[in-house]
């Protein structure tokens, strides 16, 4: 990926119009490296239900060299690591681990970094990252439930409502930093008044709100809640993470998800991500993003620059 920094494939793509020269800047993909560090999830067994269901063929190393193989055709310009689940007893130390990568991997653009909110040490956490030039946001997934035991007034220790978690949350815009959500389409009325409470603090959310569901009646619920969310101008949409296991990446399944997504929070505020490894364990990575050129190739140029680029590029402060 260093040599592509070398051209201008914005001004190429705008010019040609041709998949072959959209630069992309991939707003969420992972780094792990499990035989010397410990990450609980992928380490453990037995492993933890997951809605791709088994995912040990991940459970290994996945370091810059191993996107760039699999990254092939794509014009991946940059990247955003986000924080792998490492070991919660020491977050700040994917950081170093990440900036070791930063250093020899120039497409490396930014971190989200792992926070534990509600913990005593949060403020320190959280200057830490504020000063470092790599960091511009945390990820704390909050507690949710299911579908089934959830209600409107839904509260546990941990989750979007618990006092102690929102003075933690509180923190983040005096150190520059912006939030990502990963939670369930459900809880995200409790993230429209999370962003109505702290209008300073920016929202990215993850995976679509997780649209696992494609029923009727699932996609129904996740569009209505993901337009009250979208009334909050401090969020934006991460269109990621919406494989479906057991099949190669379902263009047509696909289809409304993304037009419904783009459609709800406009193209400004979206950005495509491969997701990955995470999403390798149902697809590859050029069948991610072949499939989103494929759902957006009839947009006009400046719109799939925009999703596939230059949002990336505006909510992740890159250079």
């Amino acid at each position: 990926m260093n040599d592509l920094a070398a051209i201008d494939w914005r001004a190429r793509f705008l010019a040609s119009g041709d998949d072959a020269d959209l630069p992309i800047v991939d707003a969420h993909q992972h780094y792990f490296d499990v035989e010397n560090h410990y990450y609980p999830w992928l380490n453990d067994r037995p492993l933890r239900p997951f809605r791709y269901g088994d995912y040990s063929s991940i459970c290994r190393n996945f370091l810059p060299a191993d996107y760039q193989r699999l990254a092939g055709h794509h014009r991946v310009v940059q990247t955003v690591v986000i924080e792998g689940e490492w070991d919660p007893a020491t977050p700040a130390a994917e950081l170093t681990f990440v900036e070791a990568l930063a250093r020899e991997e120039a497409s490396i653009g930014a971190m989200v970094a792992q926070a534990w909110l509600d913990r005593a040490d949060i403020g320190e956490l959280l200057r830490l990252y504020g000063a470092h030039p790599l960091v511009r946001g945390i990820r704390h997934k909050p507690t949710v439930t299911t579908y089934e035991h959830w209600r409107a007034d839904f509260v546990a220790a941990g989750s979007m409502r618990d006092p102690r978690w929102r003075e933690g949350y509180a923190q983040l815009a005096q150190h520059g930093l912006h939030f990502e959500l990963q939670a369930p389409w459900w809880h995200l009325p409790e993230a429209a008044e999370l962003a109505r409470d702290f209008p300073d603090v920016p929202i990215v959310v993850n995976h679509t709100a997780l649209p696992a569901d494609r029923s009727e009646a699932g996609l129904a619920g996740w569009r209505d809640n993901l337009a009250l969310l979208a009334r909050e101008a401090n969020v934006v949409l991460k269109i990621s993470g919406i494989c479906i296991p057991g099949q190669a990446w379902p263009v047509e399944a696909n289809r409304r998800v993304v037009d419904d997504a783009i459609s709800i929070f406009d193209v400004s505020r979206c950005a495509f991500a491969s997701n990955y490894p995470v999403d390798g364990v149902v697809n590859s990575l050029s069948e991610v993003f072949d499939g989103f050129k494929h759902l957006v190739r009839s947009r006009p140029r400046s719109e799939r620059l925009a999703l596939f680029h230059d949002n990336a590029r505006r909510i992740y402060r890159l250079a």
